[in-house]
Parts: structure tokens; C-alpha cells; sequence
């Protein structure tokens, strides 16, 4: 099982990906000009590369940077950056100074464009004093960028960039690039509400506002209409049925033996599952195929960089369930190979498939929907599994659970290193693919809660692994916000897990969560806080701790962020959020984006 680059995920980006653009600046002056011109170019290459090497585009390959062909030094070369940016689809712009210049004939005014400054943090030509009255200029016209200025003075003829300027670099072009592959895509609901969830209403001004994404709106009948007309690869289908005979272990059924489903319909539900799972796919991203087999219309799609499947109840109660093709299109891998994960809400939670979406676009992991399902106090577990939880887990933990969309990576049997991790779909190996699929076990779901049968997946994650739980929140009168919080996953001794799991839903994939605590905070003072806090029955749980990028990503976006557990050093947001106060960061975050607005305005 190895990574496709022909399958049918091959033409998802045939677009191209968005670029950073980074604009080197100099004084016109001529002996100025000669005196550091080449110094900013070299910065701005050294920019580039540093970005190139660390930063990716989703299908694996490098972010790609285009470096302006000569110093910036007065409106006429900023006008042809600005046109060069524009045809080459640039998304977010780094700005790079060694020295003064005119910060007023030289800016960037596209406030559509996420933008950072770096001044080059030296006594000679000080590129400090440049950054801030440049910084200045932006603020003044409601422009806000980012400040990117070193800790400590450095020689002119340095070339090496300090460690606090590049995690603050890398910190912005991730947040930037993230941004940027949103614009001009699409959010697609299949089906509407399930059960009467808020979170699956698609809110149209929020996706074109804030994130400058269009809405695609299919029915549930449209995937009974290609499921009954055959509107699928049938040489796909048959070797995705192979695979999932071979691969997905069917576990115990947990009906009685009167309400378990004959074999022969169970057989049936496993290639309608498959069916479903290829159809939303094609509906997400189009399928060439589809028009070799006379389906034109069928094979465009609708661009979906996000999907929902409304599934309950009207689908549900008369189909399989829609669990195997969450699970399947959520995970680094299928039938086909490894691959970019797809992020597809169960009960069309566009809300949470955001969240998903951003935690994708920042980590390049698949991600873990789930339930918020309860907080297991020491005292609670103590009374129904006989003991206290030890170690991590010893202060208490979250169940985090949910049928369908957790992605098979998250069983953590990826490793680095020797330990389990969530890796990006280009590091996974044949053995690790195999390895979560053989944690996973495909038990047949409750018929008193999905009448028409299917399967849901049920693993237990690997623990040791630190991950990010988010969520992204609509208040009426205040508009989006979003929360996280940084943590690890834990395992718990196996009769422990069984006498917590057996008070739920055992045949779902289980996450016990720790976040990371911190001593008197109105939240984080305990893991009880983050569930109390929580604005969501959902959660997003993504591999690693990216909360300071989220911060980041949000104040691009104009997104405030009402609960973090982030160091306050490793915060990075515009420099015009220090006018809307210092002493309470927080609130500042609330003023600075009430009044910027959503980007796309």
C-alpha cells in the first residue's frame, strides 16, 4: 500500500497552490541602495528558504515563494510587486527591511492579504526603525501586519536568522498559507440539520466573510440516485470491497440476537458503505472518471475543501449509517494508498469540519472528530472502576467519542522516533496503514440508534501523543469565535477503560484527553474547566500542540479566541492588537478584531 499520485485524489489541487510573496525594501537613495541592497535581497532569499524548508503545501511539496526581482524603493517597483503578487496568486506577503525607507511609498494596501514586516534588527541602518514606522503606516489605515523584530543586535554581515525570528516567520507563513488555500474554495452540505444540531446550520455570510469560501448544497437523495444508477467507478468499487474484506476486521455485534442483522444484509450494507463513500468523494473534489463512463455532469464536483453528511435520521433509518465513509475519507489512506485526508463531518457539523479544517491546513494531519462526551473525575472513577486514575490522568480526564469521522490515525499506531504520533500523509508507511487498520476493529452498529445497520469503527487511541482539541463557535450579536485547548492523550489501565467505556457507546473509537493545566486559571485550573467552557457537543482533535497557530490563523482571519491554554510568549497576532490594550491580551483580541472586521468585507 503505497502513496497515489493517479488515483482519484490526483486532480484535487490541479489549481495550484497559493504563494507567499516576500518584498524586499530599500532606501532609493544611491549610496544607501549600494550599501545594503544585496544585504535585503540575501534576506529575503534567506526568507524564502527558510520558509521552502519548513512550511508545505498539503499535498506534501514545499510552499512555494516568489522573491520580487529587485529592492522595493518607491511606488513604481511596489506597484509591479503588487501586480507580479497578483498574477502568480500570491496569498500572504512577508515584507523584509535592512534599513530606513518610505514606509508610505512602499507599503502593501490589499487588506485581503495576510502581512508581516521583518526589520532586520541591526544598529548600522536599523531595520527597527523602518519596521516601526512602517507598522505605524498600517495601523494608521486600518492595515494590520505583523511585526517580526529579533531579540537580540546583530552584525551586518549576518545572514543566519535568529531563532525567535524564524518560529515567528514559519509562525505567520503557516497562518498565512492557511488562509490563503480557504479563499475560493467551498464548504459542501449533503443533507441539512440532523437532529435539530445547530452546528450543522450553515451560516453563508460567516464562510464568504471570514473565510472567503462559497457553499455547495447537496441532497441525501442525490447519493441514493448514484448508489441505484451506478454512477461510481464500478473498477474502484470492486477493489475497495476487496480491500475492506481484507483490511477491516468486523468486530463482535453488541445487538441481541434479535435484532442482529442477517449476514447476507450485512454483506450488502459493507458495499452500499463503500458506495456512499466513493460517491461523497466524487460529490467533494469531482472524479474524471465518472465522464469516461458518460457521467459529465456527475464528474465536476463542487471544489468542497469540507464536507458534512447529514445522516441522521432521515439516512440512518432506512441505510447503512454513514460511519465508514467518515472514517475512511477522514484517514491518511484508502483502497488507493495513502493520501491527503478529506475532512468530512458526521450530522453535517460544518462548524466543526472548519475546525477540522483549520487544524488540517496548520498540522497536514488527519484529524479526530468526536463527541465532548463527559469528564471522569478521580472521585467518579474510583467508584465505578474501584481506583483513582494515576500519572496524567491523575487529576481527571475527557471521553472524547463519536461514531464515524475519526480518522484511523488516530488509532496513534503511526510512530517516530518509537513513539506514537498522527503523521502527514506523505511520512506514513506501508507497515503504519496497516498497523491502524488492525487496531481497529468495524463493529456493527446499534440497531435502536441506526435502523438501517452499517458499521462504526472502535479503537482506543494510543496514549503519549500531544494533541490540540478545538472548536470554532457562532454567537449571535458577537459572531465566530474559537477555543482550544493543548493537552496529551492518555491510556488508562484495560479494566479501568472497559468499566468507563461500558457507561457509553464501547463500539465508537475512544479518546482520553488530560489538557494541559495551569494552576488558578479560571479554566485550565482543571480538566472539569475545559469541559464546563466547551461551546460545543463537538471537537476537533488534531495531532500536536499547534494552539499558538491557531491564534495566529484566527487573528488573520479576525476570528477572536475566547480560550487557550498557549504560552502568552509563543502568541503571535498583528502589531495593532497592543493599541486595544496590553494588560488583558484576551479582551484586546476581542477590540482589535470587532473592529478590523472579517477579512473579506
Amino acid at each position: 500500500m503505497t502513496q497515489h499520485t493517479h488515483g482519484p485524489s490526483a486532480h484535487r489541487y490541479t489549481g495550484g497552490f497559493p504563494k507567499i510573496g516576500i518584498r524586499p525594501i530599500v532606501d532609493r537613495r544611491k549610496k544607501v541602495k549600494a550599501a545594503i541592497g544585496e544585504m535585503t535581497m540575501e534576506l529575503a532569499r534567506a526568507a524564502a528558504e527558510l520558509i521552502a524548508a519548513h512550511v508545505r503545501n498539503p499535498d506534501g511539496s514545499p510552499a512555494e515563494t516568489i522573491v520580487f526581482d529587485t529592492c522595493i524603493s518607491g511606488m513604481p517597483e511596489a506597484s509591479r510587486c503588487s501586480e507580479l503578487f497578483r498574477r502568480e496568486g500570491v496569498g500572504a506577503v512577508l515584507t523584509v527591511a535592512a534599513g530606513w525607507c518610505y514606509p508610505l511609498e512602499t507599503i502593501e494596501i490589499d487588506a485581503t492579504l495576510p502581512h508581516a514586516v521583518w526589520g532586520f534588527n541591526g544598529t548600522e541602518r536599523p531595520g527597527a526603525v523602518y519596521l516601526a514606522a512602517l507598522h505605524a503606516a498600517h495601523n494608521q489605515k486600518g492595515l494590520p501586519a505583523f511585526k517580526i523584530y529579533g531579540r537580540h543586535i546583530q552584525q551586518p554581515y549576518e545572514r543566519d536568522i535568529p531563532g525567535d525570528v524564524r518560529e515567528k516567520l514559519l509562525r505567520f507563513a503557516r497562518a498565512g498559507q492557511a488562509a490563503a488555500l480557504l479563499r475560493g474554495r467551498s464548504y459542501l452540505s449533503v443533507g441539512t440539520v440532523s437532529m435539530g444540531i445547530a452546528g450543522c446550520i450553515v451560516d453563508e455570510n460567516f464562510y464568504r466573510r471570514y473565510l472567503g469560501m462559497k457553499n455547495a448544497y447537496v441532497d441525501m437523495t442525490e447519493v441514493t440516485r448514484r448508489i441505484e444508477d451506478g454512477i461510481y467507478d464500478p473498477e474502484e468499487l470492486r477493489r475497495a470491497v476487496e480491500w475492506t474484506q481484507t483490511y477491516c476486521a468486523e468486530g463482535p455485534d453488541p445487538n441481541t440476537e434479535n435484532e442482529r442483522i442477517p449476514a447476507e444484509r450485512k454483506r450488502q450494507n459493507w458495499i452500499k458503505s463503500v458506495q456512499m463513500t466513493l460517491i461523497v468523494r466524487d460529490l467533494m473534489i469531482g472524479n474524471p472518471k465518472l465522464a469516461e463512463l458518460g457521467f459529465e455532469e456527475e464528474a465536476y464536483g463542487y471544489d468542497a475543501v469540507a464536507s458534512g453528511f447529514q445522516g441522521q435520521r432521515e439516512w440512518t433509518d432506512h441505510n447503512p449509517s454513514a460511519d465508514v465513509l467518515e472514517a475512511i475519507l477522514c484517514s491518511s489512506f484508502d483502497w488507493n494508498g495513502v493520501r491527503e485526508p478529506y475532512m468530512v463531518a458526521t450530522e453535517n457539523d460544518n462548524l466543526n469540519a472548519i475546525s477540522m479544517l483549520f487544524n488540517h491546513y496548520l498540522s497536514h494531519t488527519a484529524q479526530i472528530f468526536a463527541d465532548v462526551r463527559a469528564f471522569w473525575s478521580p472521585e467518579a472513577v474510583e467508584r465505578v472502576a474501584g481506583r483513582k486514575p494515576e500519572g496524567v490522568a491523575e487529576q481527571g480526564f475527557l471521553h472524547l467519542i463519536n461514531s464515524g469521522p475519526a480518522a484511523l490515525d488516530g488509532t496513534g499506531e503511526q510512530s517516530r522516533d518509537g513513539r506514537p504520533v498522527m503523521k502527514p500523509h506523505w511520512e506514513i508507511e506501508e507497515g503504519e496503514v496497516e498497523a491502524c487498520l488492525a487496531a481497529t476493529s468495524w463493529r456493527p452498529t446499534y440497531m435502536d440508534q441506526f435502523a438501517g445497520g452499517g458499521y462504526s469503527t472502535d479503537f482506543t487511541t494510543r496514549g503519549g501523543m500531544p494533541v490540540t482539541m478545538s472548536r470554532l463557535n457562532l454567537v449571535d450579536g458577537l459572531g465566530p469565535v474559537l477555543q482550544l485547548a493543548e493537552g496529551w492523550t492518555v491510556e488508562l489501565p484495560p479494566d479501568m477503560h472497559d468499566a468507563l467505556d461500558l457507561r457509553t457507546t464501547p463500539t465508537w473509537p475512544t479518546t482520553w484527553f488530560v489538557p494541559n493545566l495551569i494552576p488558578g486559571d479560571p479554566v485550565f485550573d482543571d480538566a472539569y474547566g475545559v469541559m464546563e467552557n466547551w461551546g460545543s457537543n463537538h471537537c476537533a482533535i488534531s495531532y500536536g500542540h499547534i494552539g499558538a497557530d491557531l491564534i495566529t490563523l484566527a487573528s488573520v482571519l479576525r476570528i477572536p479566541v475566547n480560550m487557550h491554554n498557549v504560552d502568552p510568549k509563543h502568541i503571535f497576532r498583528p502589531s495593532a492588537w497592543s493599541a486595544f490594550g496590553t494588560k488583558d491580551p484576551e479582551g484586546a483580541d476581542y477590540r482589535a478584531c470587532a473592529v478590523y472586521g472579517p477579512l473579506y468585507k
